[in-house]
């Protein structure tokens, strides 16, 4: 764990993605969850049931009719391709991780059978340290797929039933990775990390997160949210809070946490079973993608803290039509956000869903034509002008 603490502790991190998991050794250093903790993850009493599943995007669906909103679910296939970048910024150190996988089935090989595509991205945002992100990210196979029994389906059969079975799965594998941090030793009490996950299965698009980092789906140029920040401010995390006898200071929970939701942190939290105001749970967005869905960008709160996420879509859309480069569009909102004076590590992922030539291209910028009138005394001495040259 040092060791991978000070690859990412570099001036600039261009790639942390994780694209082979070695299942033997790595299991063998990760200490076991008894079944008695198993038994204690359980879903929060203090949380709203509105608030801890978001179902489709309302404001979306409402855009496209019925007819066309359905031809273009049955007809439209997303093709994943995604491309990610990662900075230290200001910071002394970098406590950022993050995983990407654009091809879950083949990643997973014959365990589970997902409908193609299928997709794994997430983003964990340490903090106290960088033991917890890079505990779980790399951990992040097991904890989210092993060890909670992932639900299984063949392709052209995502329901409603599998998606609340996923939905499932992943609250607990969140809780579970937070009992995790509290067992393992190389993990600092004080350390901690916000997560925030995305799956995609076929044409669903499935969002988890407990904490700031935020993920934006670009819909025909329009920005729409697909996670909320979790931040003591707001209403409702303050609500859960002081209901539960914490307190915010100054916008900090406590007086210590910008985050009303997090993975480790167990010097903050009560012990394991007493409800406490910190929490691990996410919370979910999904939706069914169609072909007005053009991408996806995940990042931190460093992302966030000074740009909007209309302007990052902006910014990501105008990238992918210059040079088809999710990548590049990646890099191009980290120094944007170093630009715009950002005090935070840095970690985007961009998801596209389609390619370049099945986007609707901004029309060719035509050329402007400027027009004068003369007087007829300048027309004249035009005319003389022209008539003098051609003798010569």
């Amino acid at each position: 764990m040092v060791a991978e603490a000070e690859v990412v502790c570099q001036q600039s991190v261009p790639v942390l993605d994780v694209q082979y998991f070695a299942k033997g050794n790595e299991i063998e250093d990760v200490v076991n969850i008894s079944p008695r903790r198993l038994n204690q993850i359980r879903v929060s009493d203090s949380v709203p049931a509105d608030l801890s599943t978001c179902q489709v995007d309302i404001k979306s669906a409402e855009k496209i009719p019925d007819v066309s909103f359905e031809r273009a679910i049955l007809q439209f296939v997303p093709s994943i391709r995604s491309g990610s970048f990662a900075d230290i910024g200001p910071r002394r150190y970098m406590e950022d991780e993050h995983i990407r996988i654009d091809d879950l089935s083949t990643q997973l090989g014959s365990l589970f059978k997902f409908p193609k595509p299928s997709a794994f991205y997430g983003v964990f945002d340490g903090h106290g340290g960088p033991e917890a992100a890079a505990y779980i990210r790399k951990n992040a196979i097991r904890l989210f797929f092993e060890d909670v029994n992932f639900p299984q389906t063949y392709e052209h059969e995502v329901d409603n039933i599998f998606l609340e079975e996923v939905e499932n799965s992943l609250r607990k594998a969140f809780l579970l990775a937070d009992l995790a941090l509290a067992d393992d030793h190389s993990v600092n009490s004080s350390s901690g990390t916000t997560a925030i996950t995305a799956f995609i299965f076929g044409r669903q698009l499935l969002v988890a997160n407990a904490g700031d980092c935020r993920a934006v789906l670009c819909r025909k140029g329009e920005a729409i949210d697909m996670s909320q920040d979790h931040r003591p401010v707001y209403p409702s995390e303050r609500r859960r809070v002081e209901e539960l006898g914490g307190y915010i200071d100054d916008g900090y929970l406590n007086g210590v946490l910008s985050v009303s939701r997090a993975l480790g942190d167990w010097d903050m939290k009560n012990p394991i079973g007493a409800p406490s105001p910190l929490i691990a749970e996410p919370e979910f967005q999904q939706v069914v993608l169609t072909e007005d869905d053009e991408f996806l960008i995940i990042g931190c709160d460093g992302i966030w803290d000074v740009m909007s996420s209309q302007h990052a879509v902006s910014l990501v859309r105008r990238g992918l039509r210059r040079h088809d480069d999710p990548e590049q569009c990646a890099r191009d909102l980290v120094m944007e956000a170093l630009r715009r004076n950002t005090f935070d590590n840095l970690t985007v992922i961009v998801v596209c869903f389609s390619t370049l030539d099945n986007q609707e291209l901004s029309p060719p910028r035509q050329r402007r034509q400027r027009c004068c009138s003369l007087s007829a005394e300048a027309l004249c001495s035009l005319r003389n002008l022209l008539d003098s040259s051609a003798n010569h």
